[in-house]
């Protein structure tokens, strides 16, 4: 049997490419008469760069950027150069990743995406007619403030100094943003992210995001009217906003799907220009997913938690969706499956198999996730794939 293995990351343990290796050493355990293909994939967080490179390539340019606290952290762009331009790929997670804090580091009223500016400005220096920025994964609940300033929009220590020291912004604190959205004018940013919510509200990142990343109730609620101020400092300063094609008014770009990404790090983003697309979209166009998926028998996905907000905009969603199209079957393995039986047919899985359905079992694959993968994926294999 053709088996195709098609996971993202598995939680924060292991990114998308070593969560492959780990599923496709226990299928072979289980089921050595297969055909293996592995197809690591990501939605734009960490490993989003490695996927990438693996499926076309490129060139990796290693730069140092700062971290979510301003620490000095290696990252890297790839550049993918095609007839017509160059692009160039970014991980915001490699400056603004909540995994690069401890614990007790975990606060966004302080974190800056200032690293994540750095990251635009190399790919900005290496030529680039293109950027596409996956974001996913992040610490920060800034609306992108620090990587405006890393690019000169305005002064680091009014927009630097994380989410909540935006309230205290100055009416000039973005004097200079016209010049930056000046110098990106020439150049396509993709927003890569399938997190669509907005920036303020109920609905938005403070409220939504901003308490799994550290922030207190009554942090996240400090956190919107510091976000809030910003947004009409941003509105003041935008030299050209952008229009309504119908009403022929000013949009408001807080309100743009996927400007409360990763900690309102897509609304500036939109700011200079962006589009948003989906991050799973782009990596299954890029690694030419549905020809693998229609080539093969049984499609493998895997991810460290299955809940209801991987039904839709998730490489599990995406892969079911794609693969459901080709007429092949697909599975997932999944480190907790929190969804019930009818969430998952919803979704065109044949197929769902928890690694640990016990807290014992959290435990174990905590502290041991390759291997209890792998015996996973063994088992899975033998149930799918039968000896001869």
């Amino acid at each position: 049997m053709r088996v195709l293995i098609a996971p993202d990351a598995f939680g924060s343990t292991l990114g998308p490419v070593q969560t492959a290796t780990a599923l496709g050493e226990g299928w072979a355990e289980g089921a050595p008469h297969d055909d293996l293909r592995l197809l690591p994939l990501s939605a734009g967080g960490p490993g989003f760069l490695d996927v990438l490179e693996r499926a076309v390539g490129g060139t990796t340019v290693a730069t140092t950027v700062s971290d979510p606290l301003g620490r000095d952290v290696p990252a890297a762009v790839l550049l993918v150069d095609e007839p017509d331009r160059r692009t160039a790929y970014l991980e915001a997670s490699q400056a603004s990743g909540l995994h690069l804090l401890s614990a007790d580091e975990r606060d966004p009223a302080l974190t800056s995406t200032w690293g994540v500016g750095q990251l635009l400005e190399t790919a900005l220096q290496e030529g680039a007619g293109r950027i596409v920025v996956g974001v996913g994964g992040g610490a920060t609940n800034d609306a992108g403030a620090g990587l405006l300033a890393a690019l000169g929009a305005g002064p680091a220590s009014a927009l630097a100094r994380g989410g909540l020291a935006l309230r205290d912004a100055g009416a000039d604190a973005l004097a200079g943003l016209p010049d930056v959205v000046e110098r990106f004018a020439a150049v396509e940013i993709v927003l890569a992210t399938d997190d669509l919510i907005p920036l303020l509200g109920l609905s938005g990142t403070s409220a939504v995001d901003a308490p799994g990343k550290g922030a207190t109730p009554q942090t996240a609620q400090d956190l919107e009217g510091a976000l809030g101020h910003f947004t009409d400092l941003l509105t003041r300063a935008l030299p050209h906003p952008p229009l309504d094609l119908l009403t022929g008014a000013p949009r408001r770009l807080d309100r743009e799907p996927g400007a409360g990404a990763a900690g309102g790090l897509g609304y500036a983003l939109l700011a200079l220009g962006a589009r948003q697309a989906g991050a799973v979209s782009e990596v299954l166009r890029v690694t030419g997913f549905d020809v693998a998926a229609a080539g093969s028998d049984l499609v493998v996905t895997a991810t460290g938690r299955l809940d209801w907000t991987a039904v839709r905009g998730s490489v599990v969603s995406g892969v079911a969706e794609a693969t459901m199209a080709t007429g092949r079957p697909a599975v997932v393995v999944a480190g907790e499956l929190l969804v019930g039986r009818r969430e998952t047919m919803s979704m065109g899985l044949a197929g769902c198999y928890a690694v640990a359905d016990h807290p014992r079992e959290v435990e174990a694959m905590v502290a041991d996730p390759v291997a209890t993968l792998r015996a996973r994926a063994a088992r899975v294999a033998r149930t799918w794939s039968p000896a001869r």
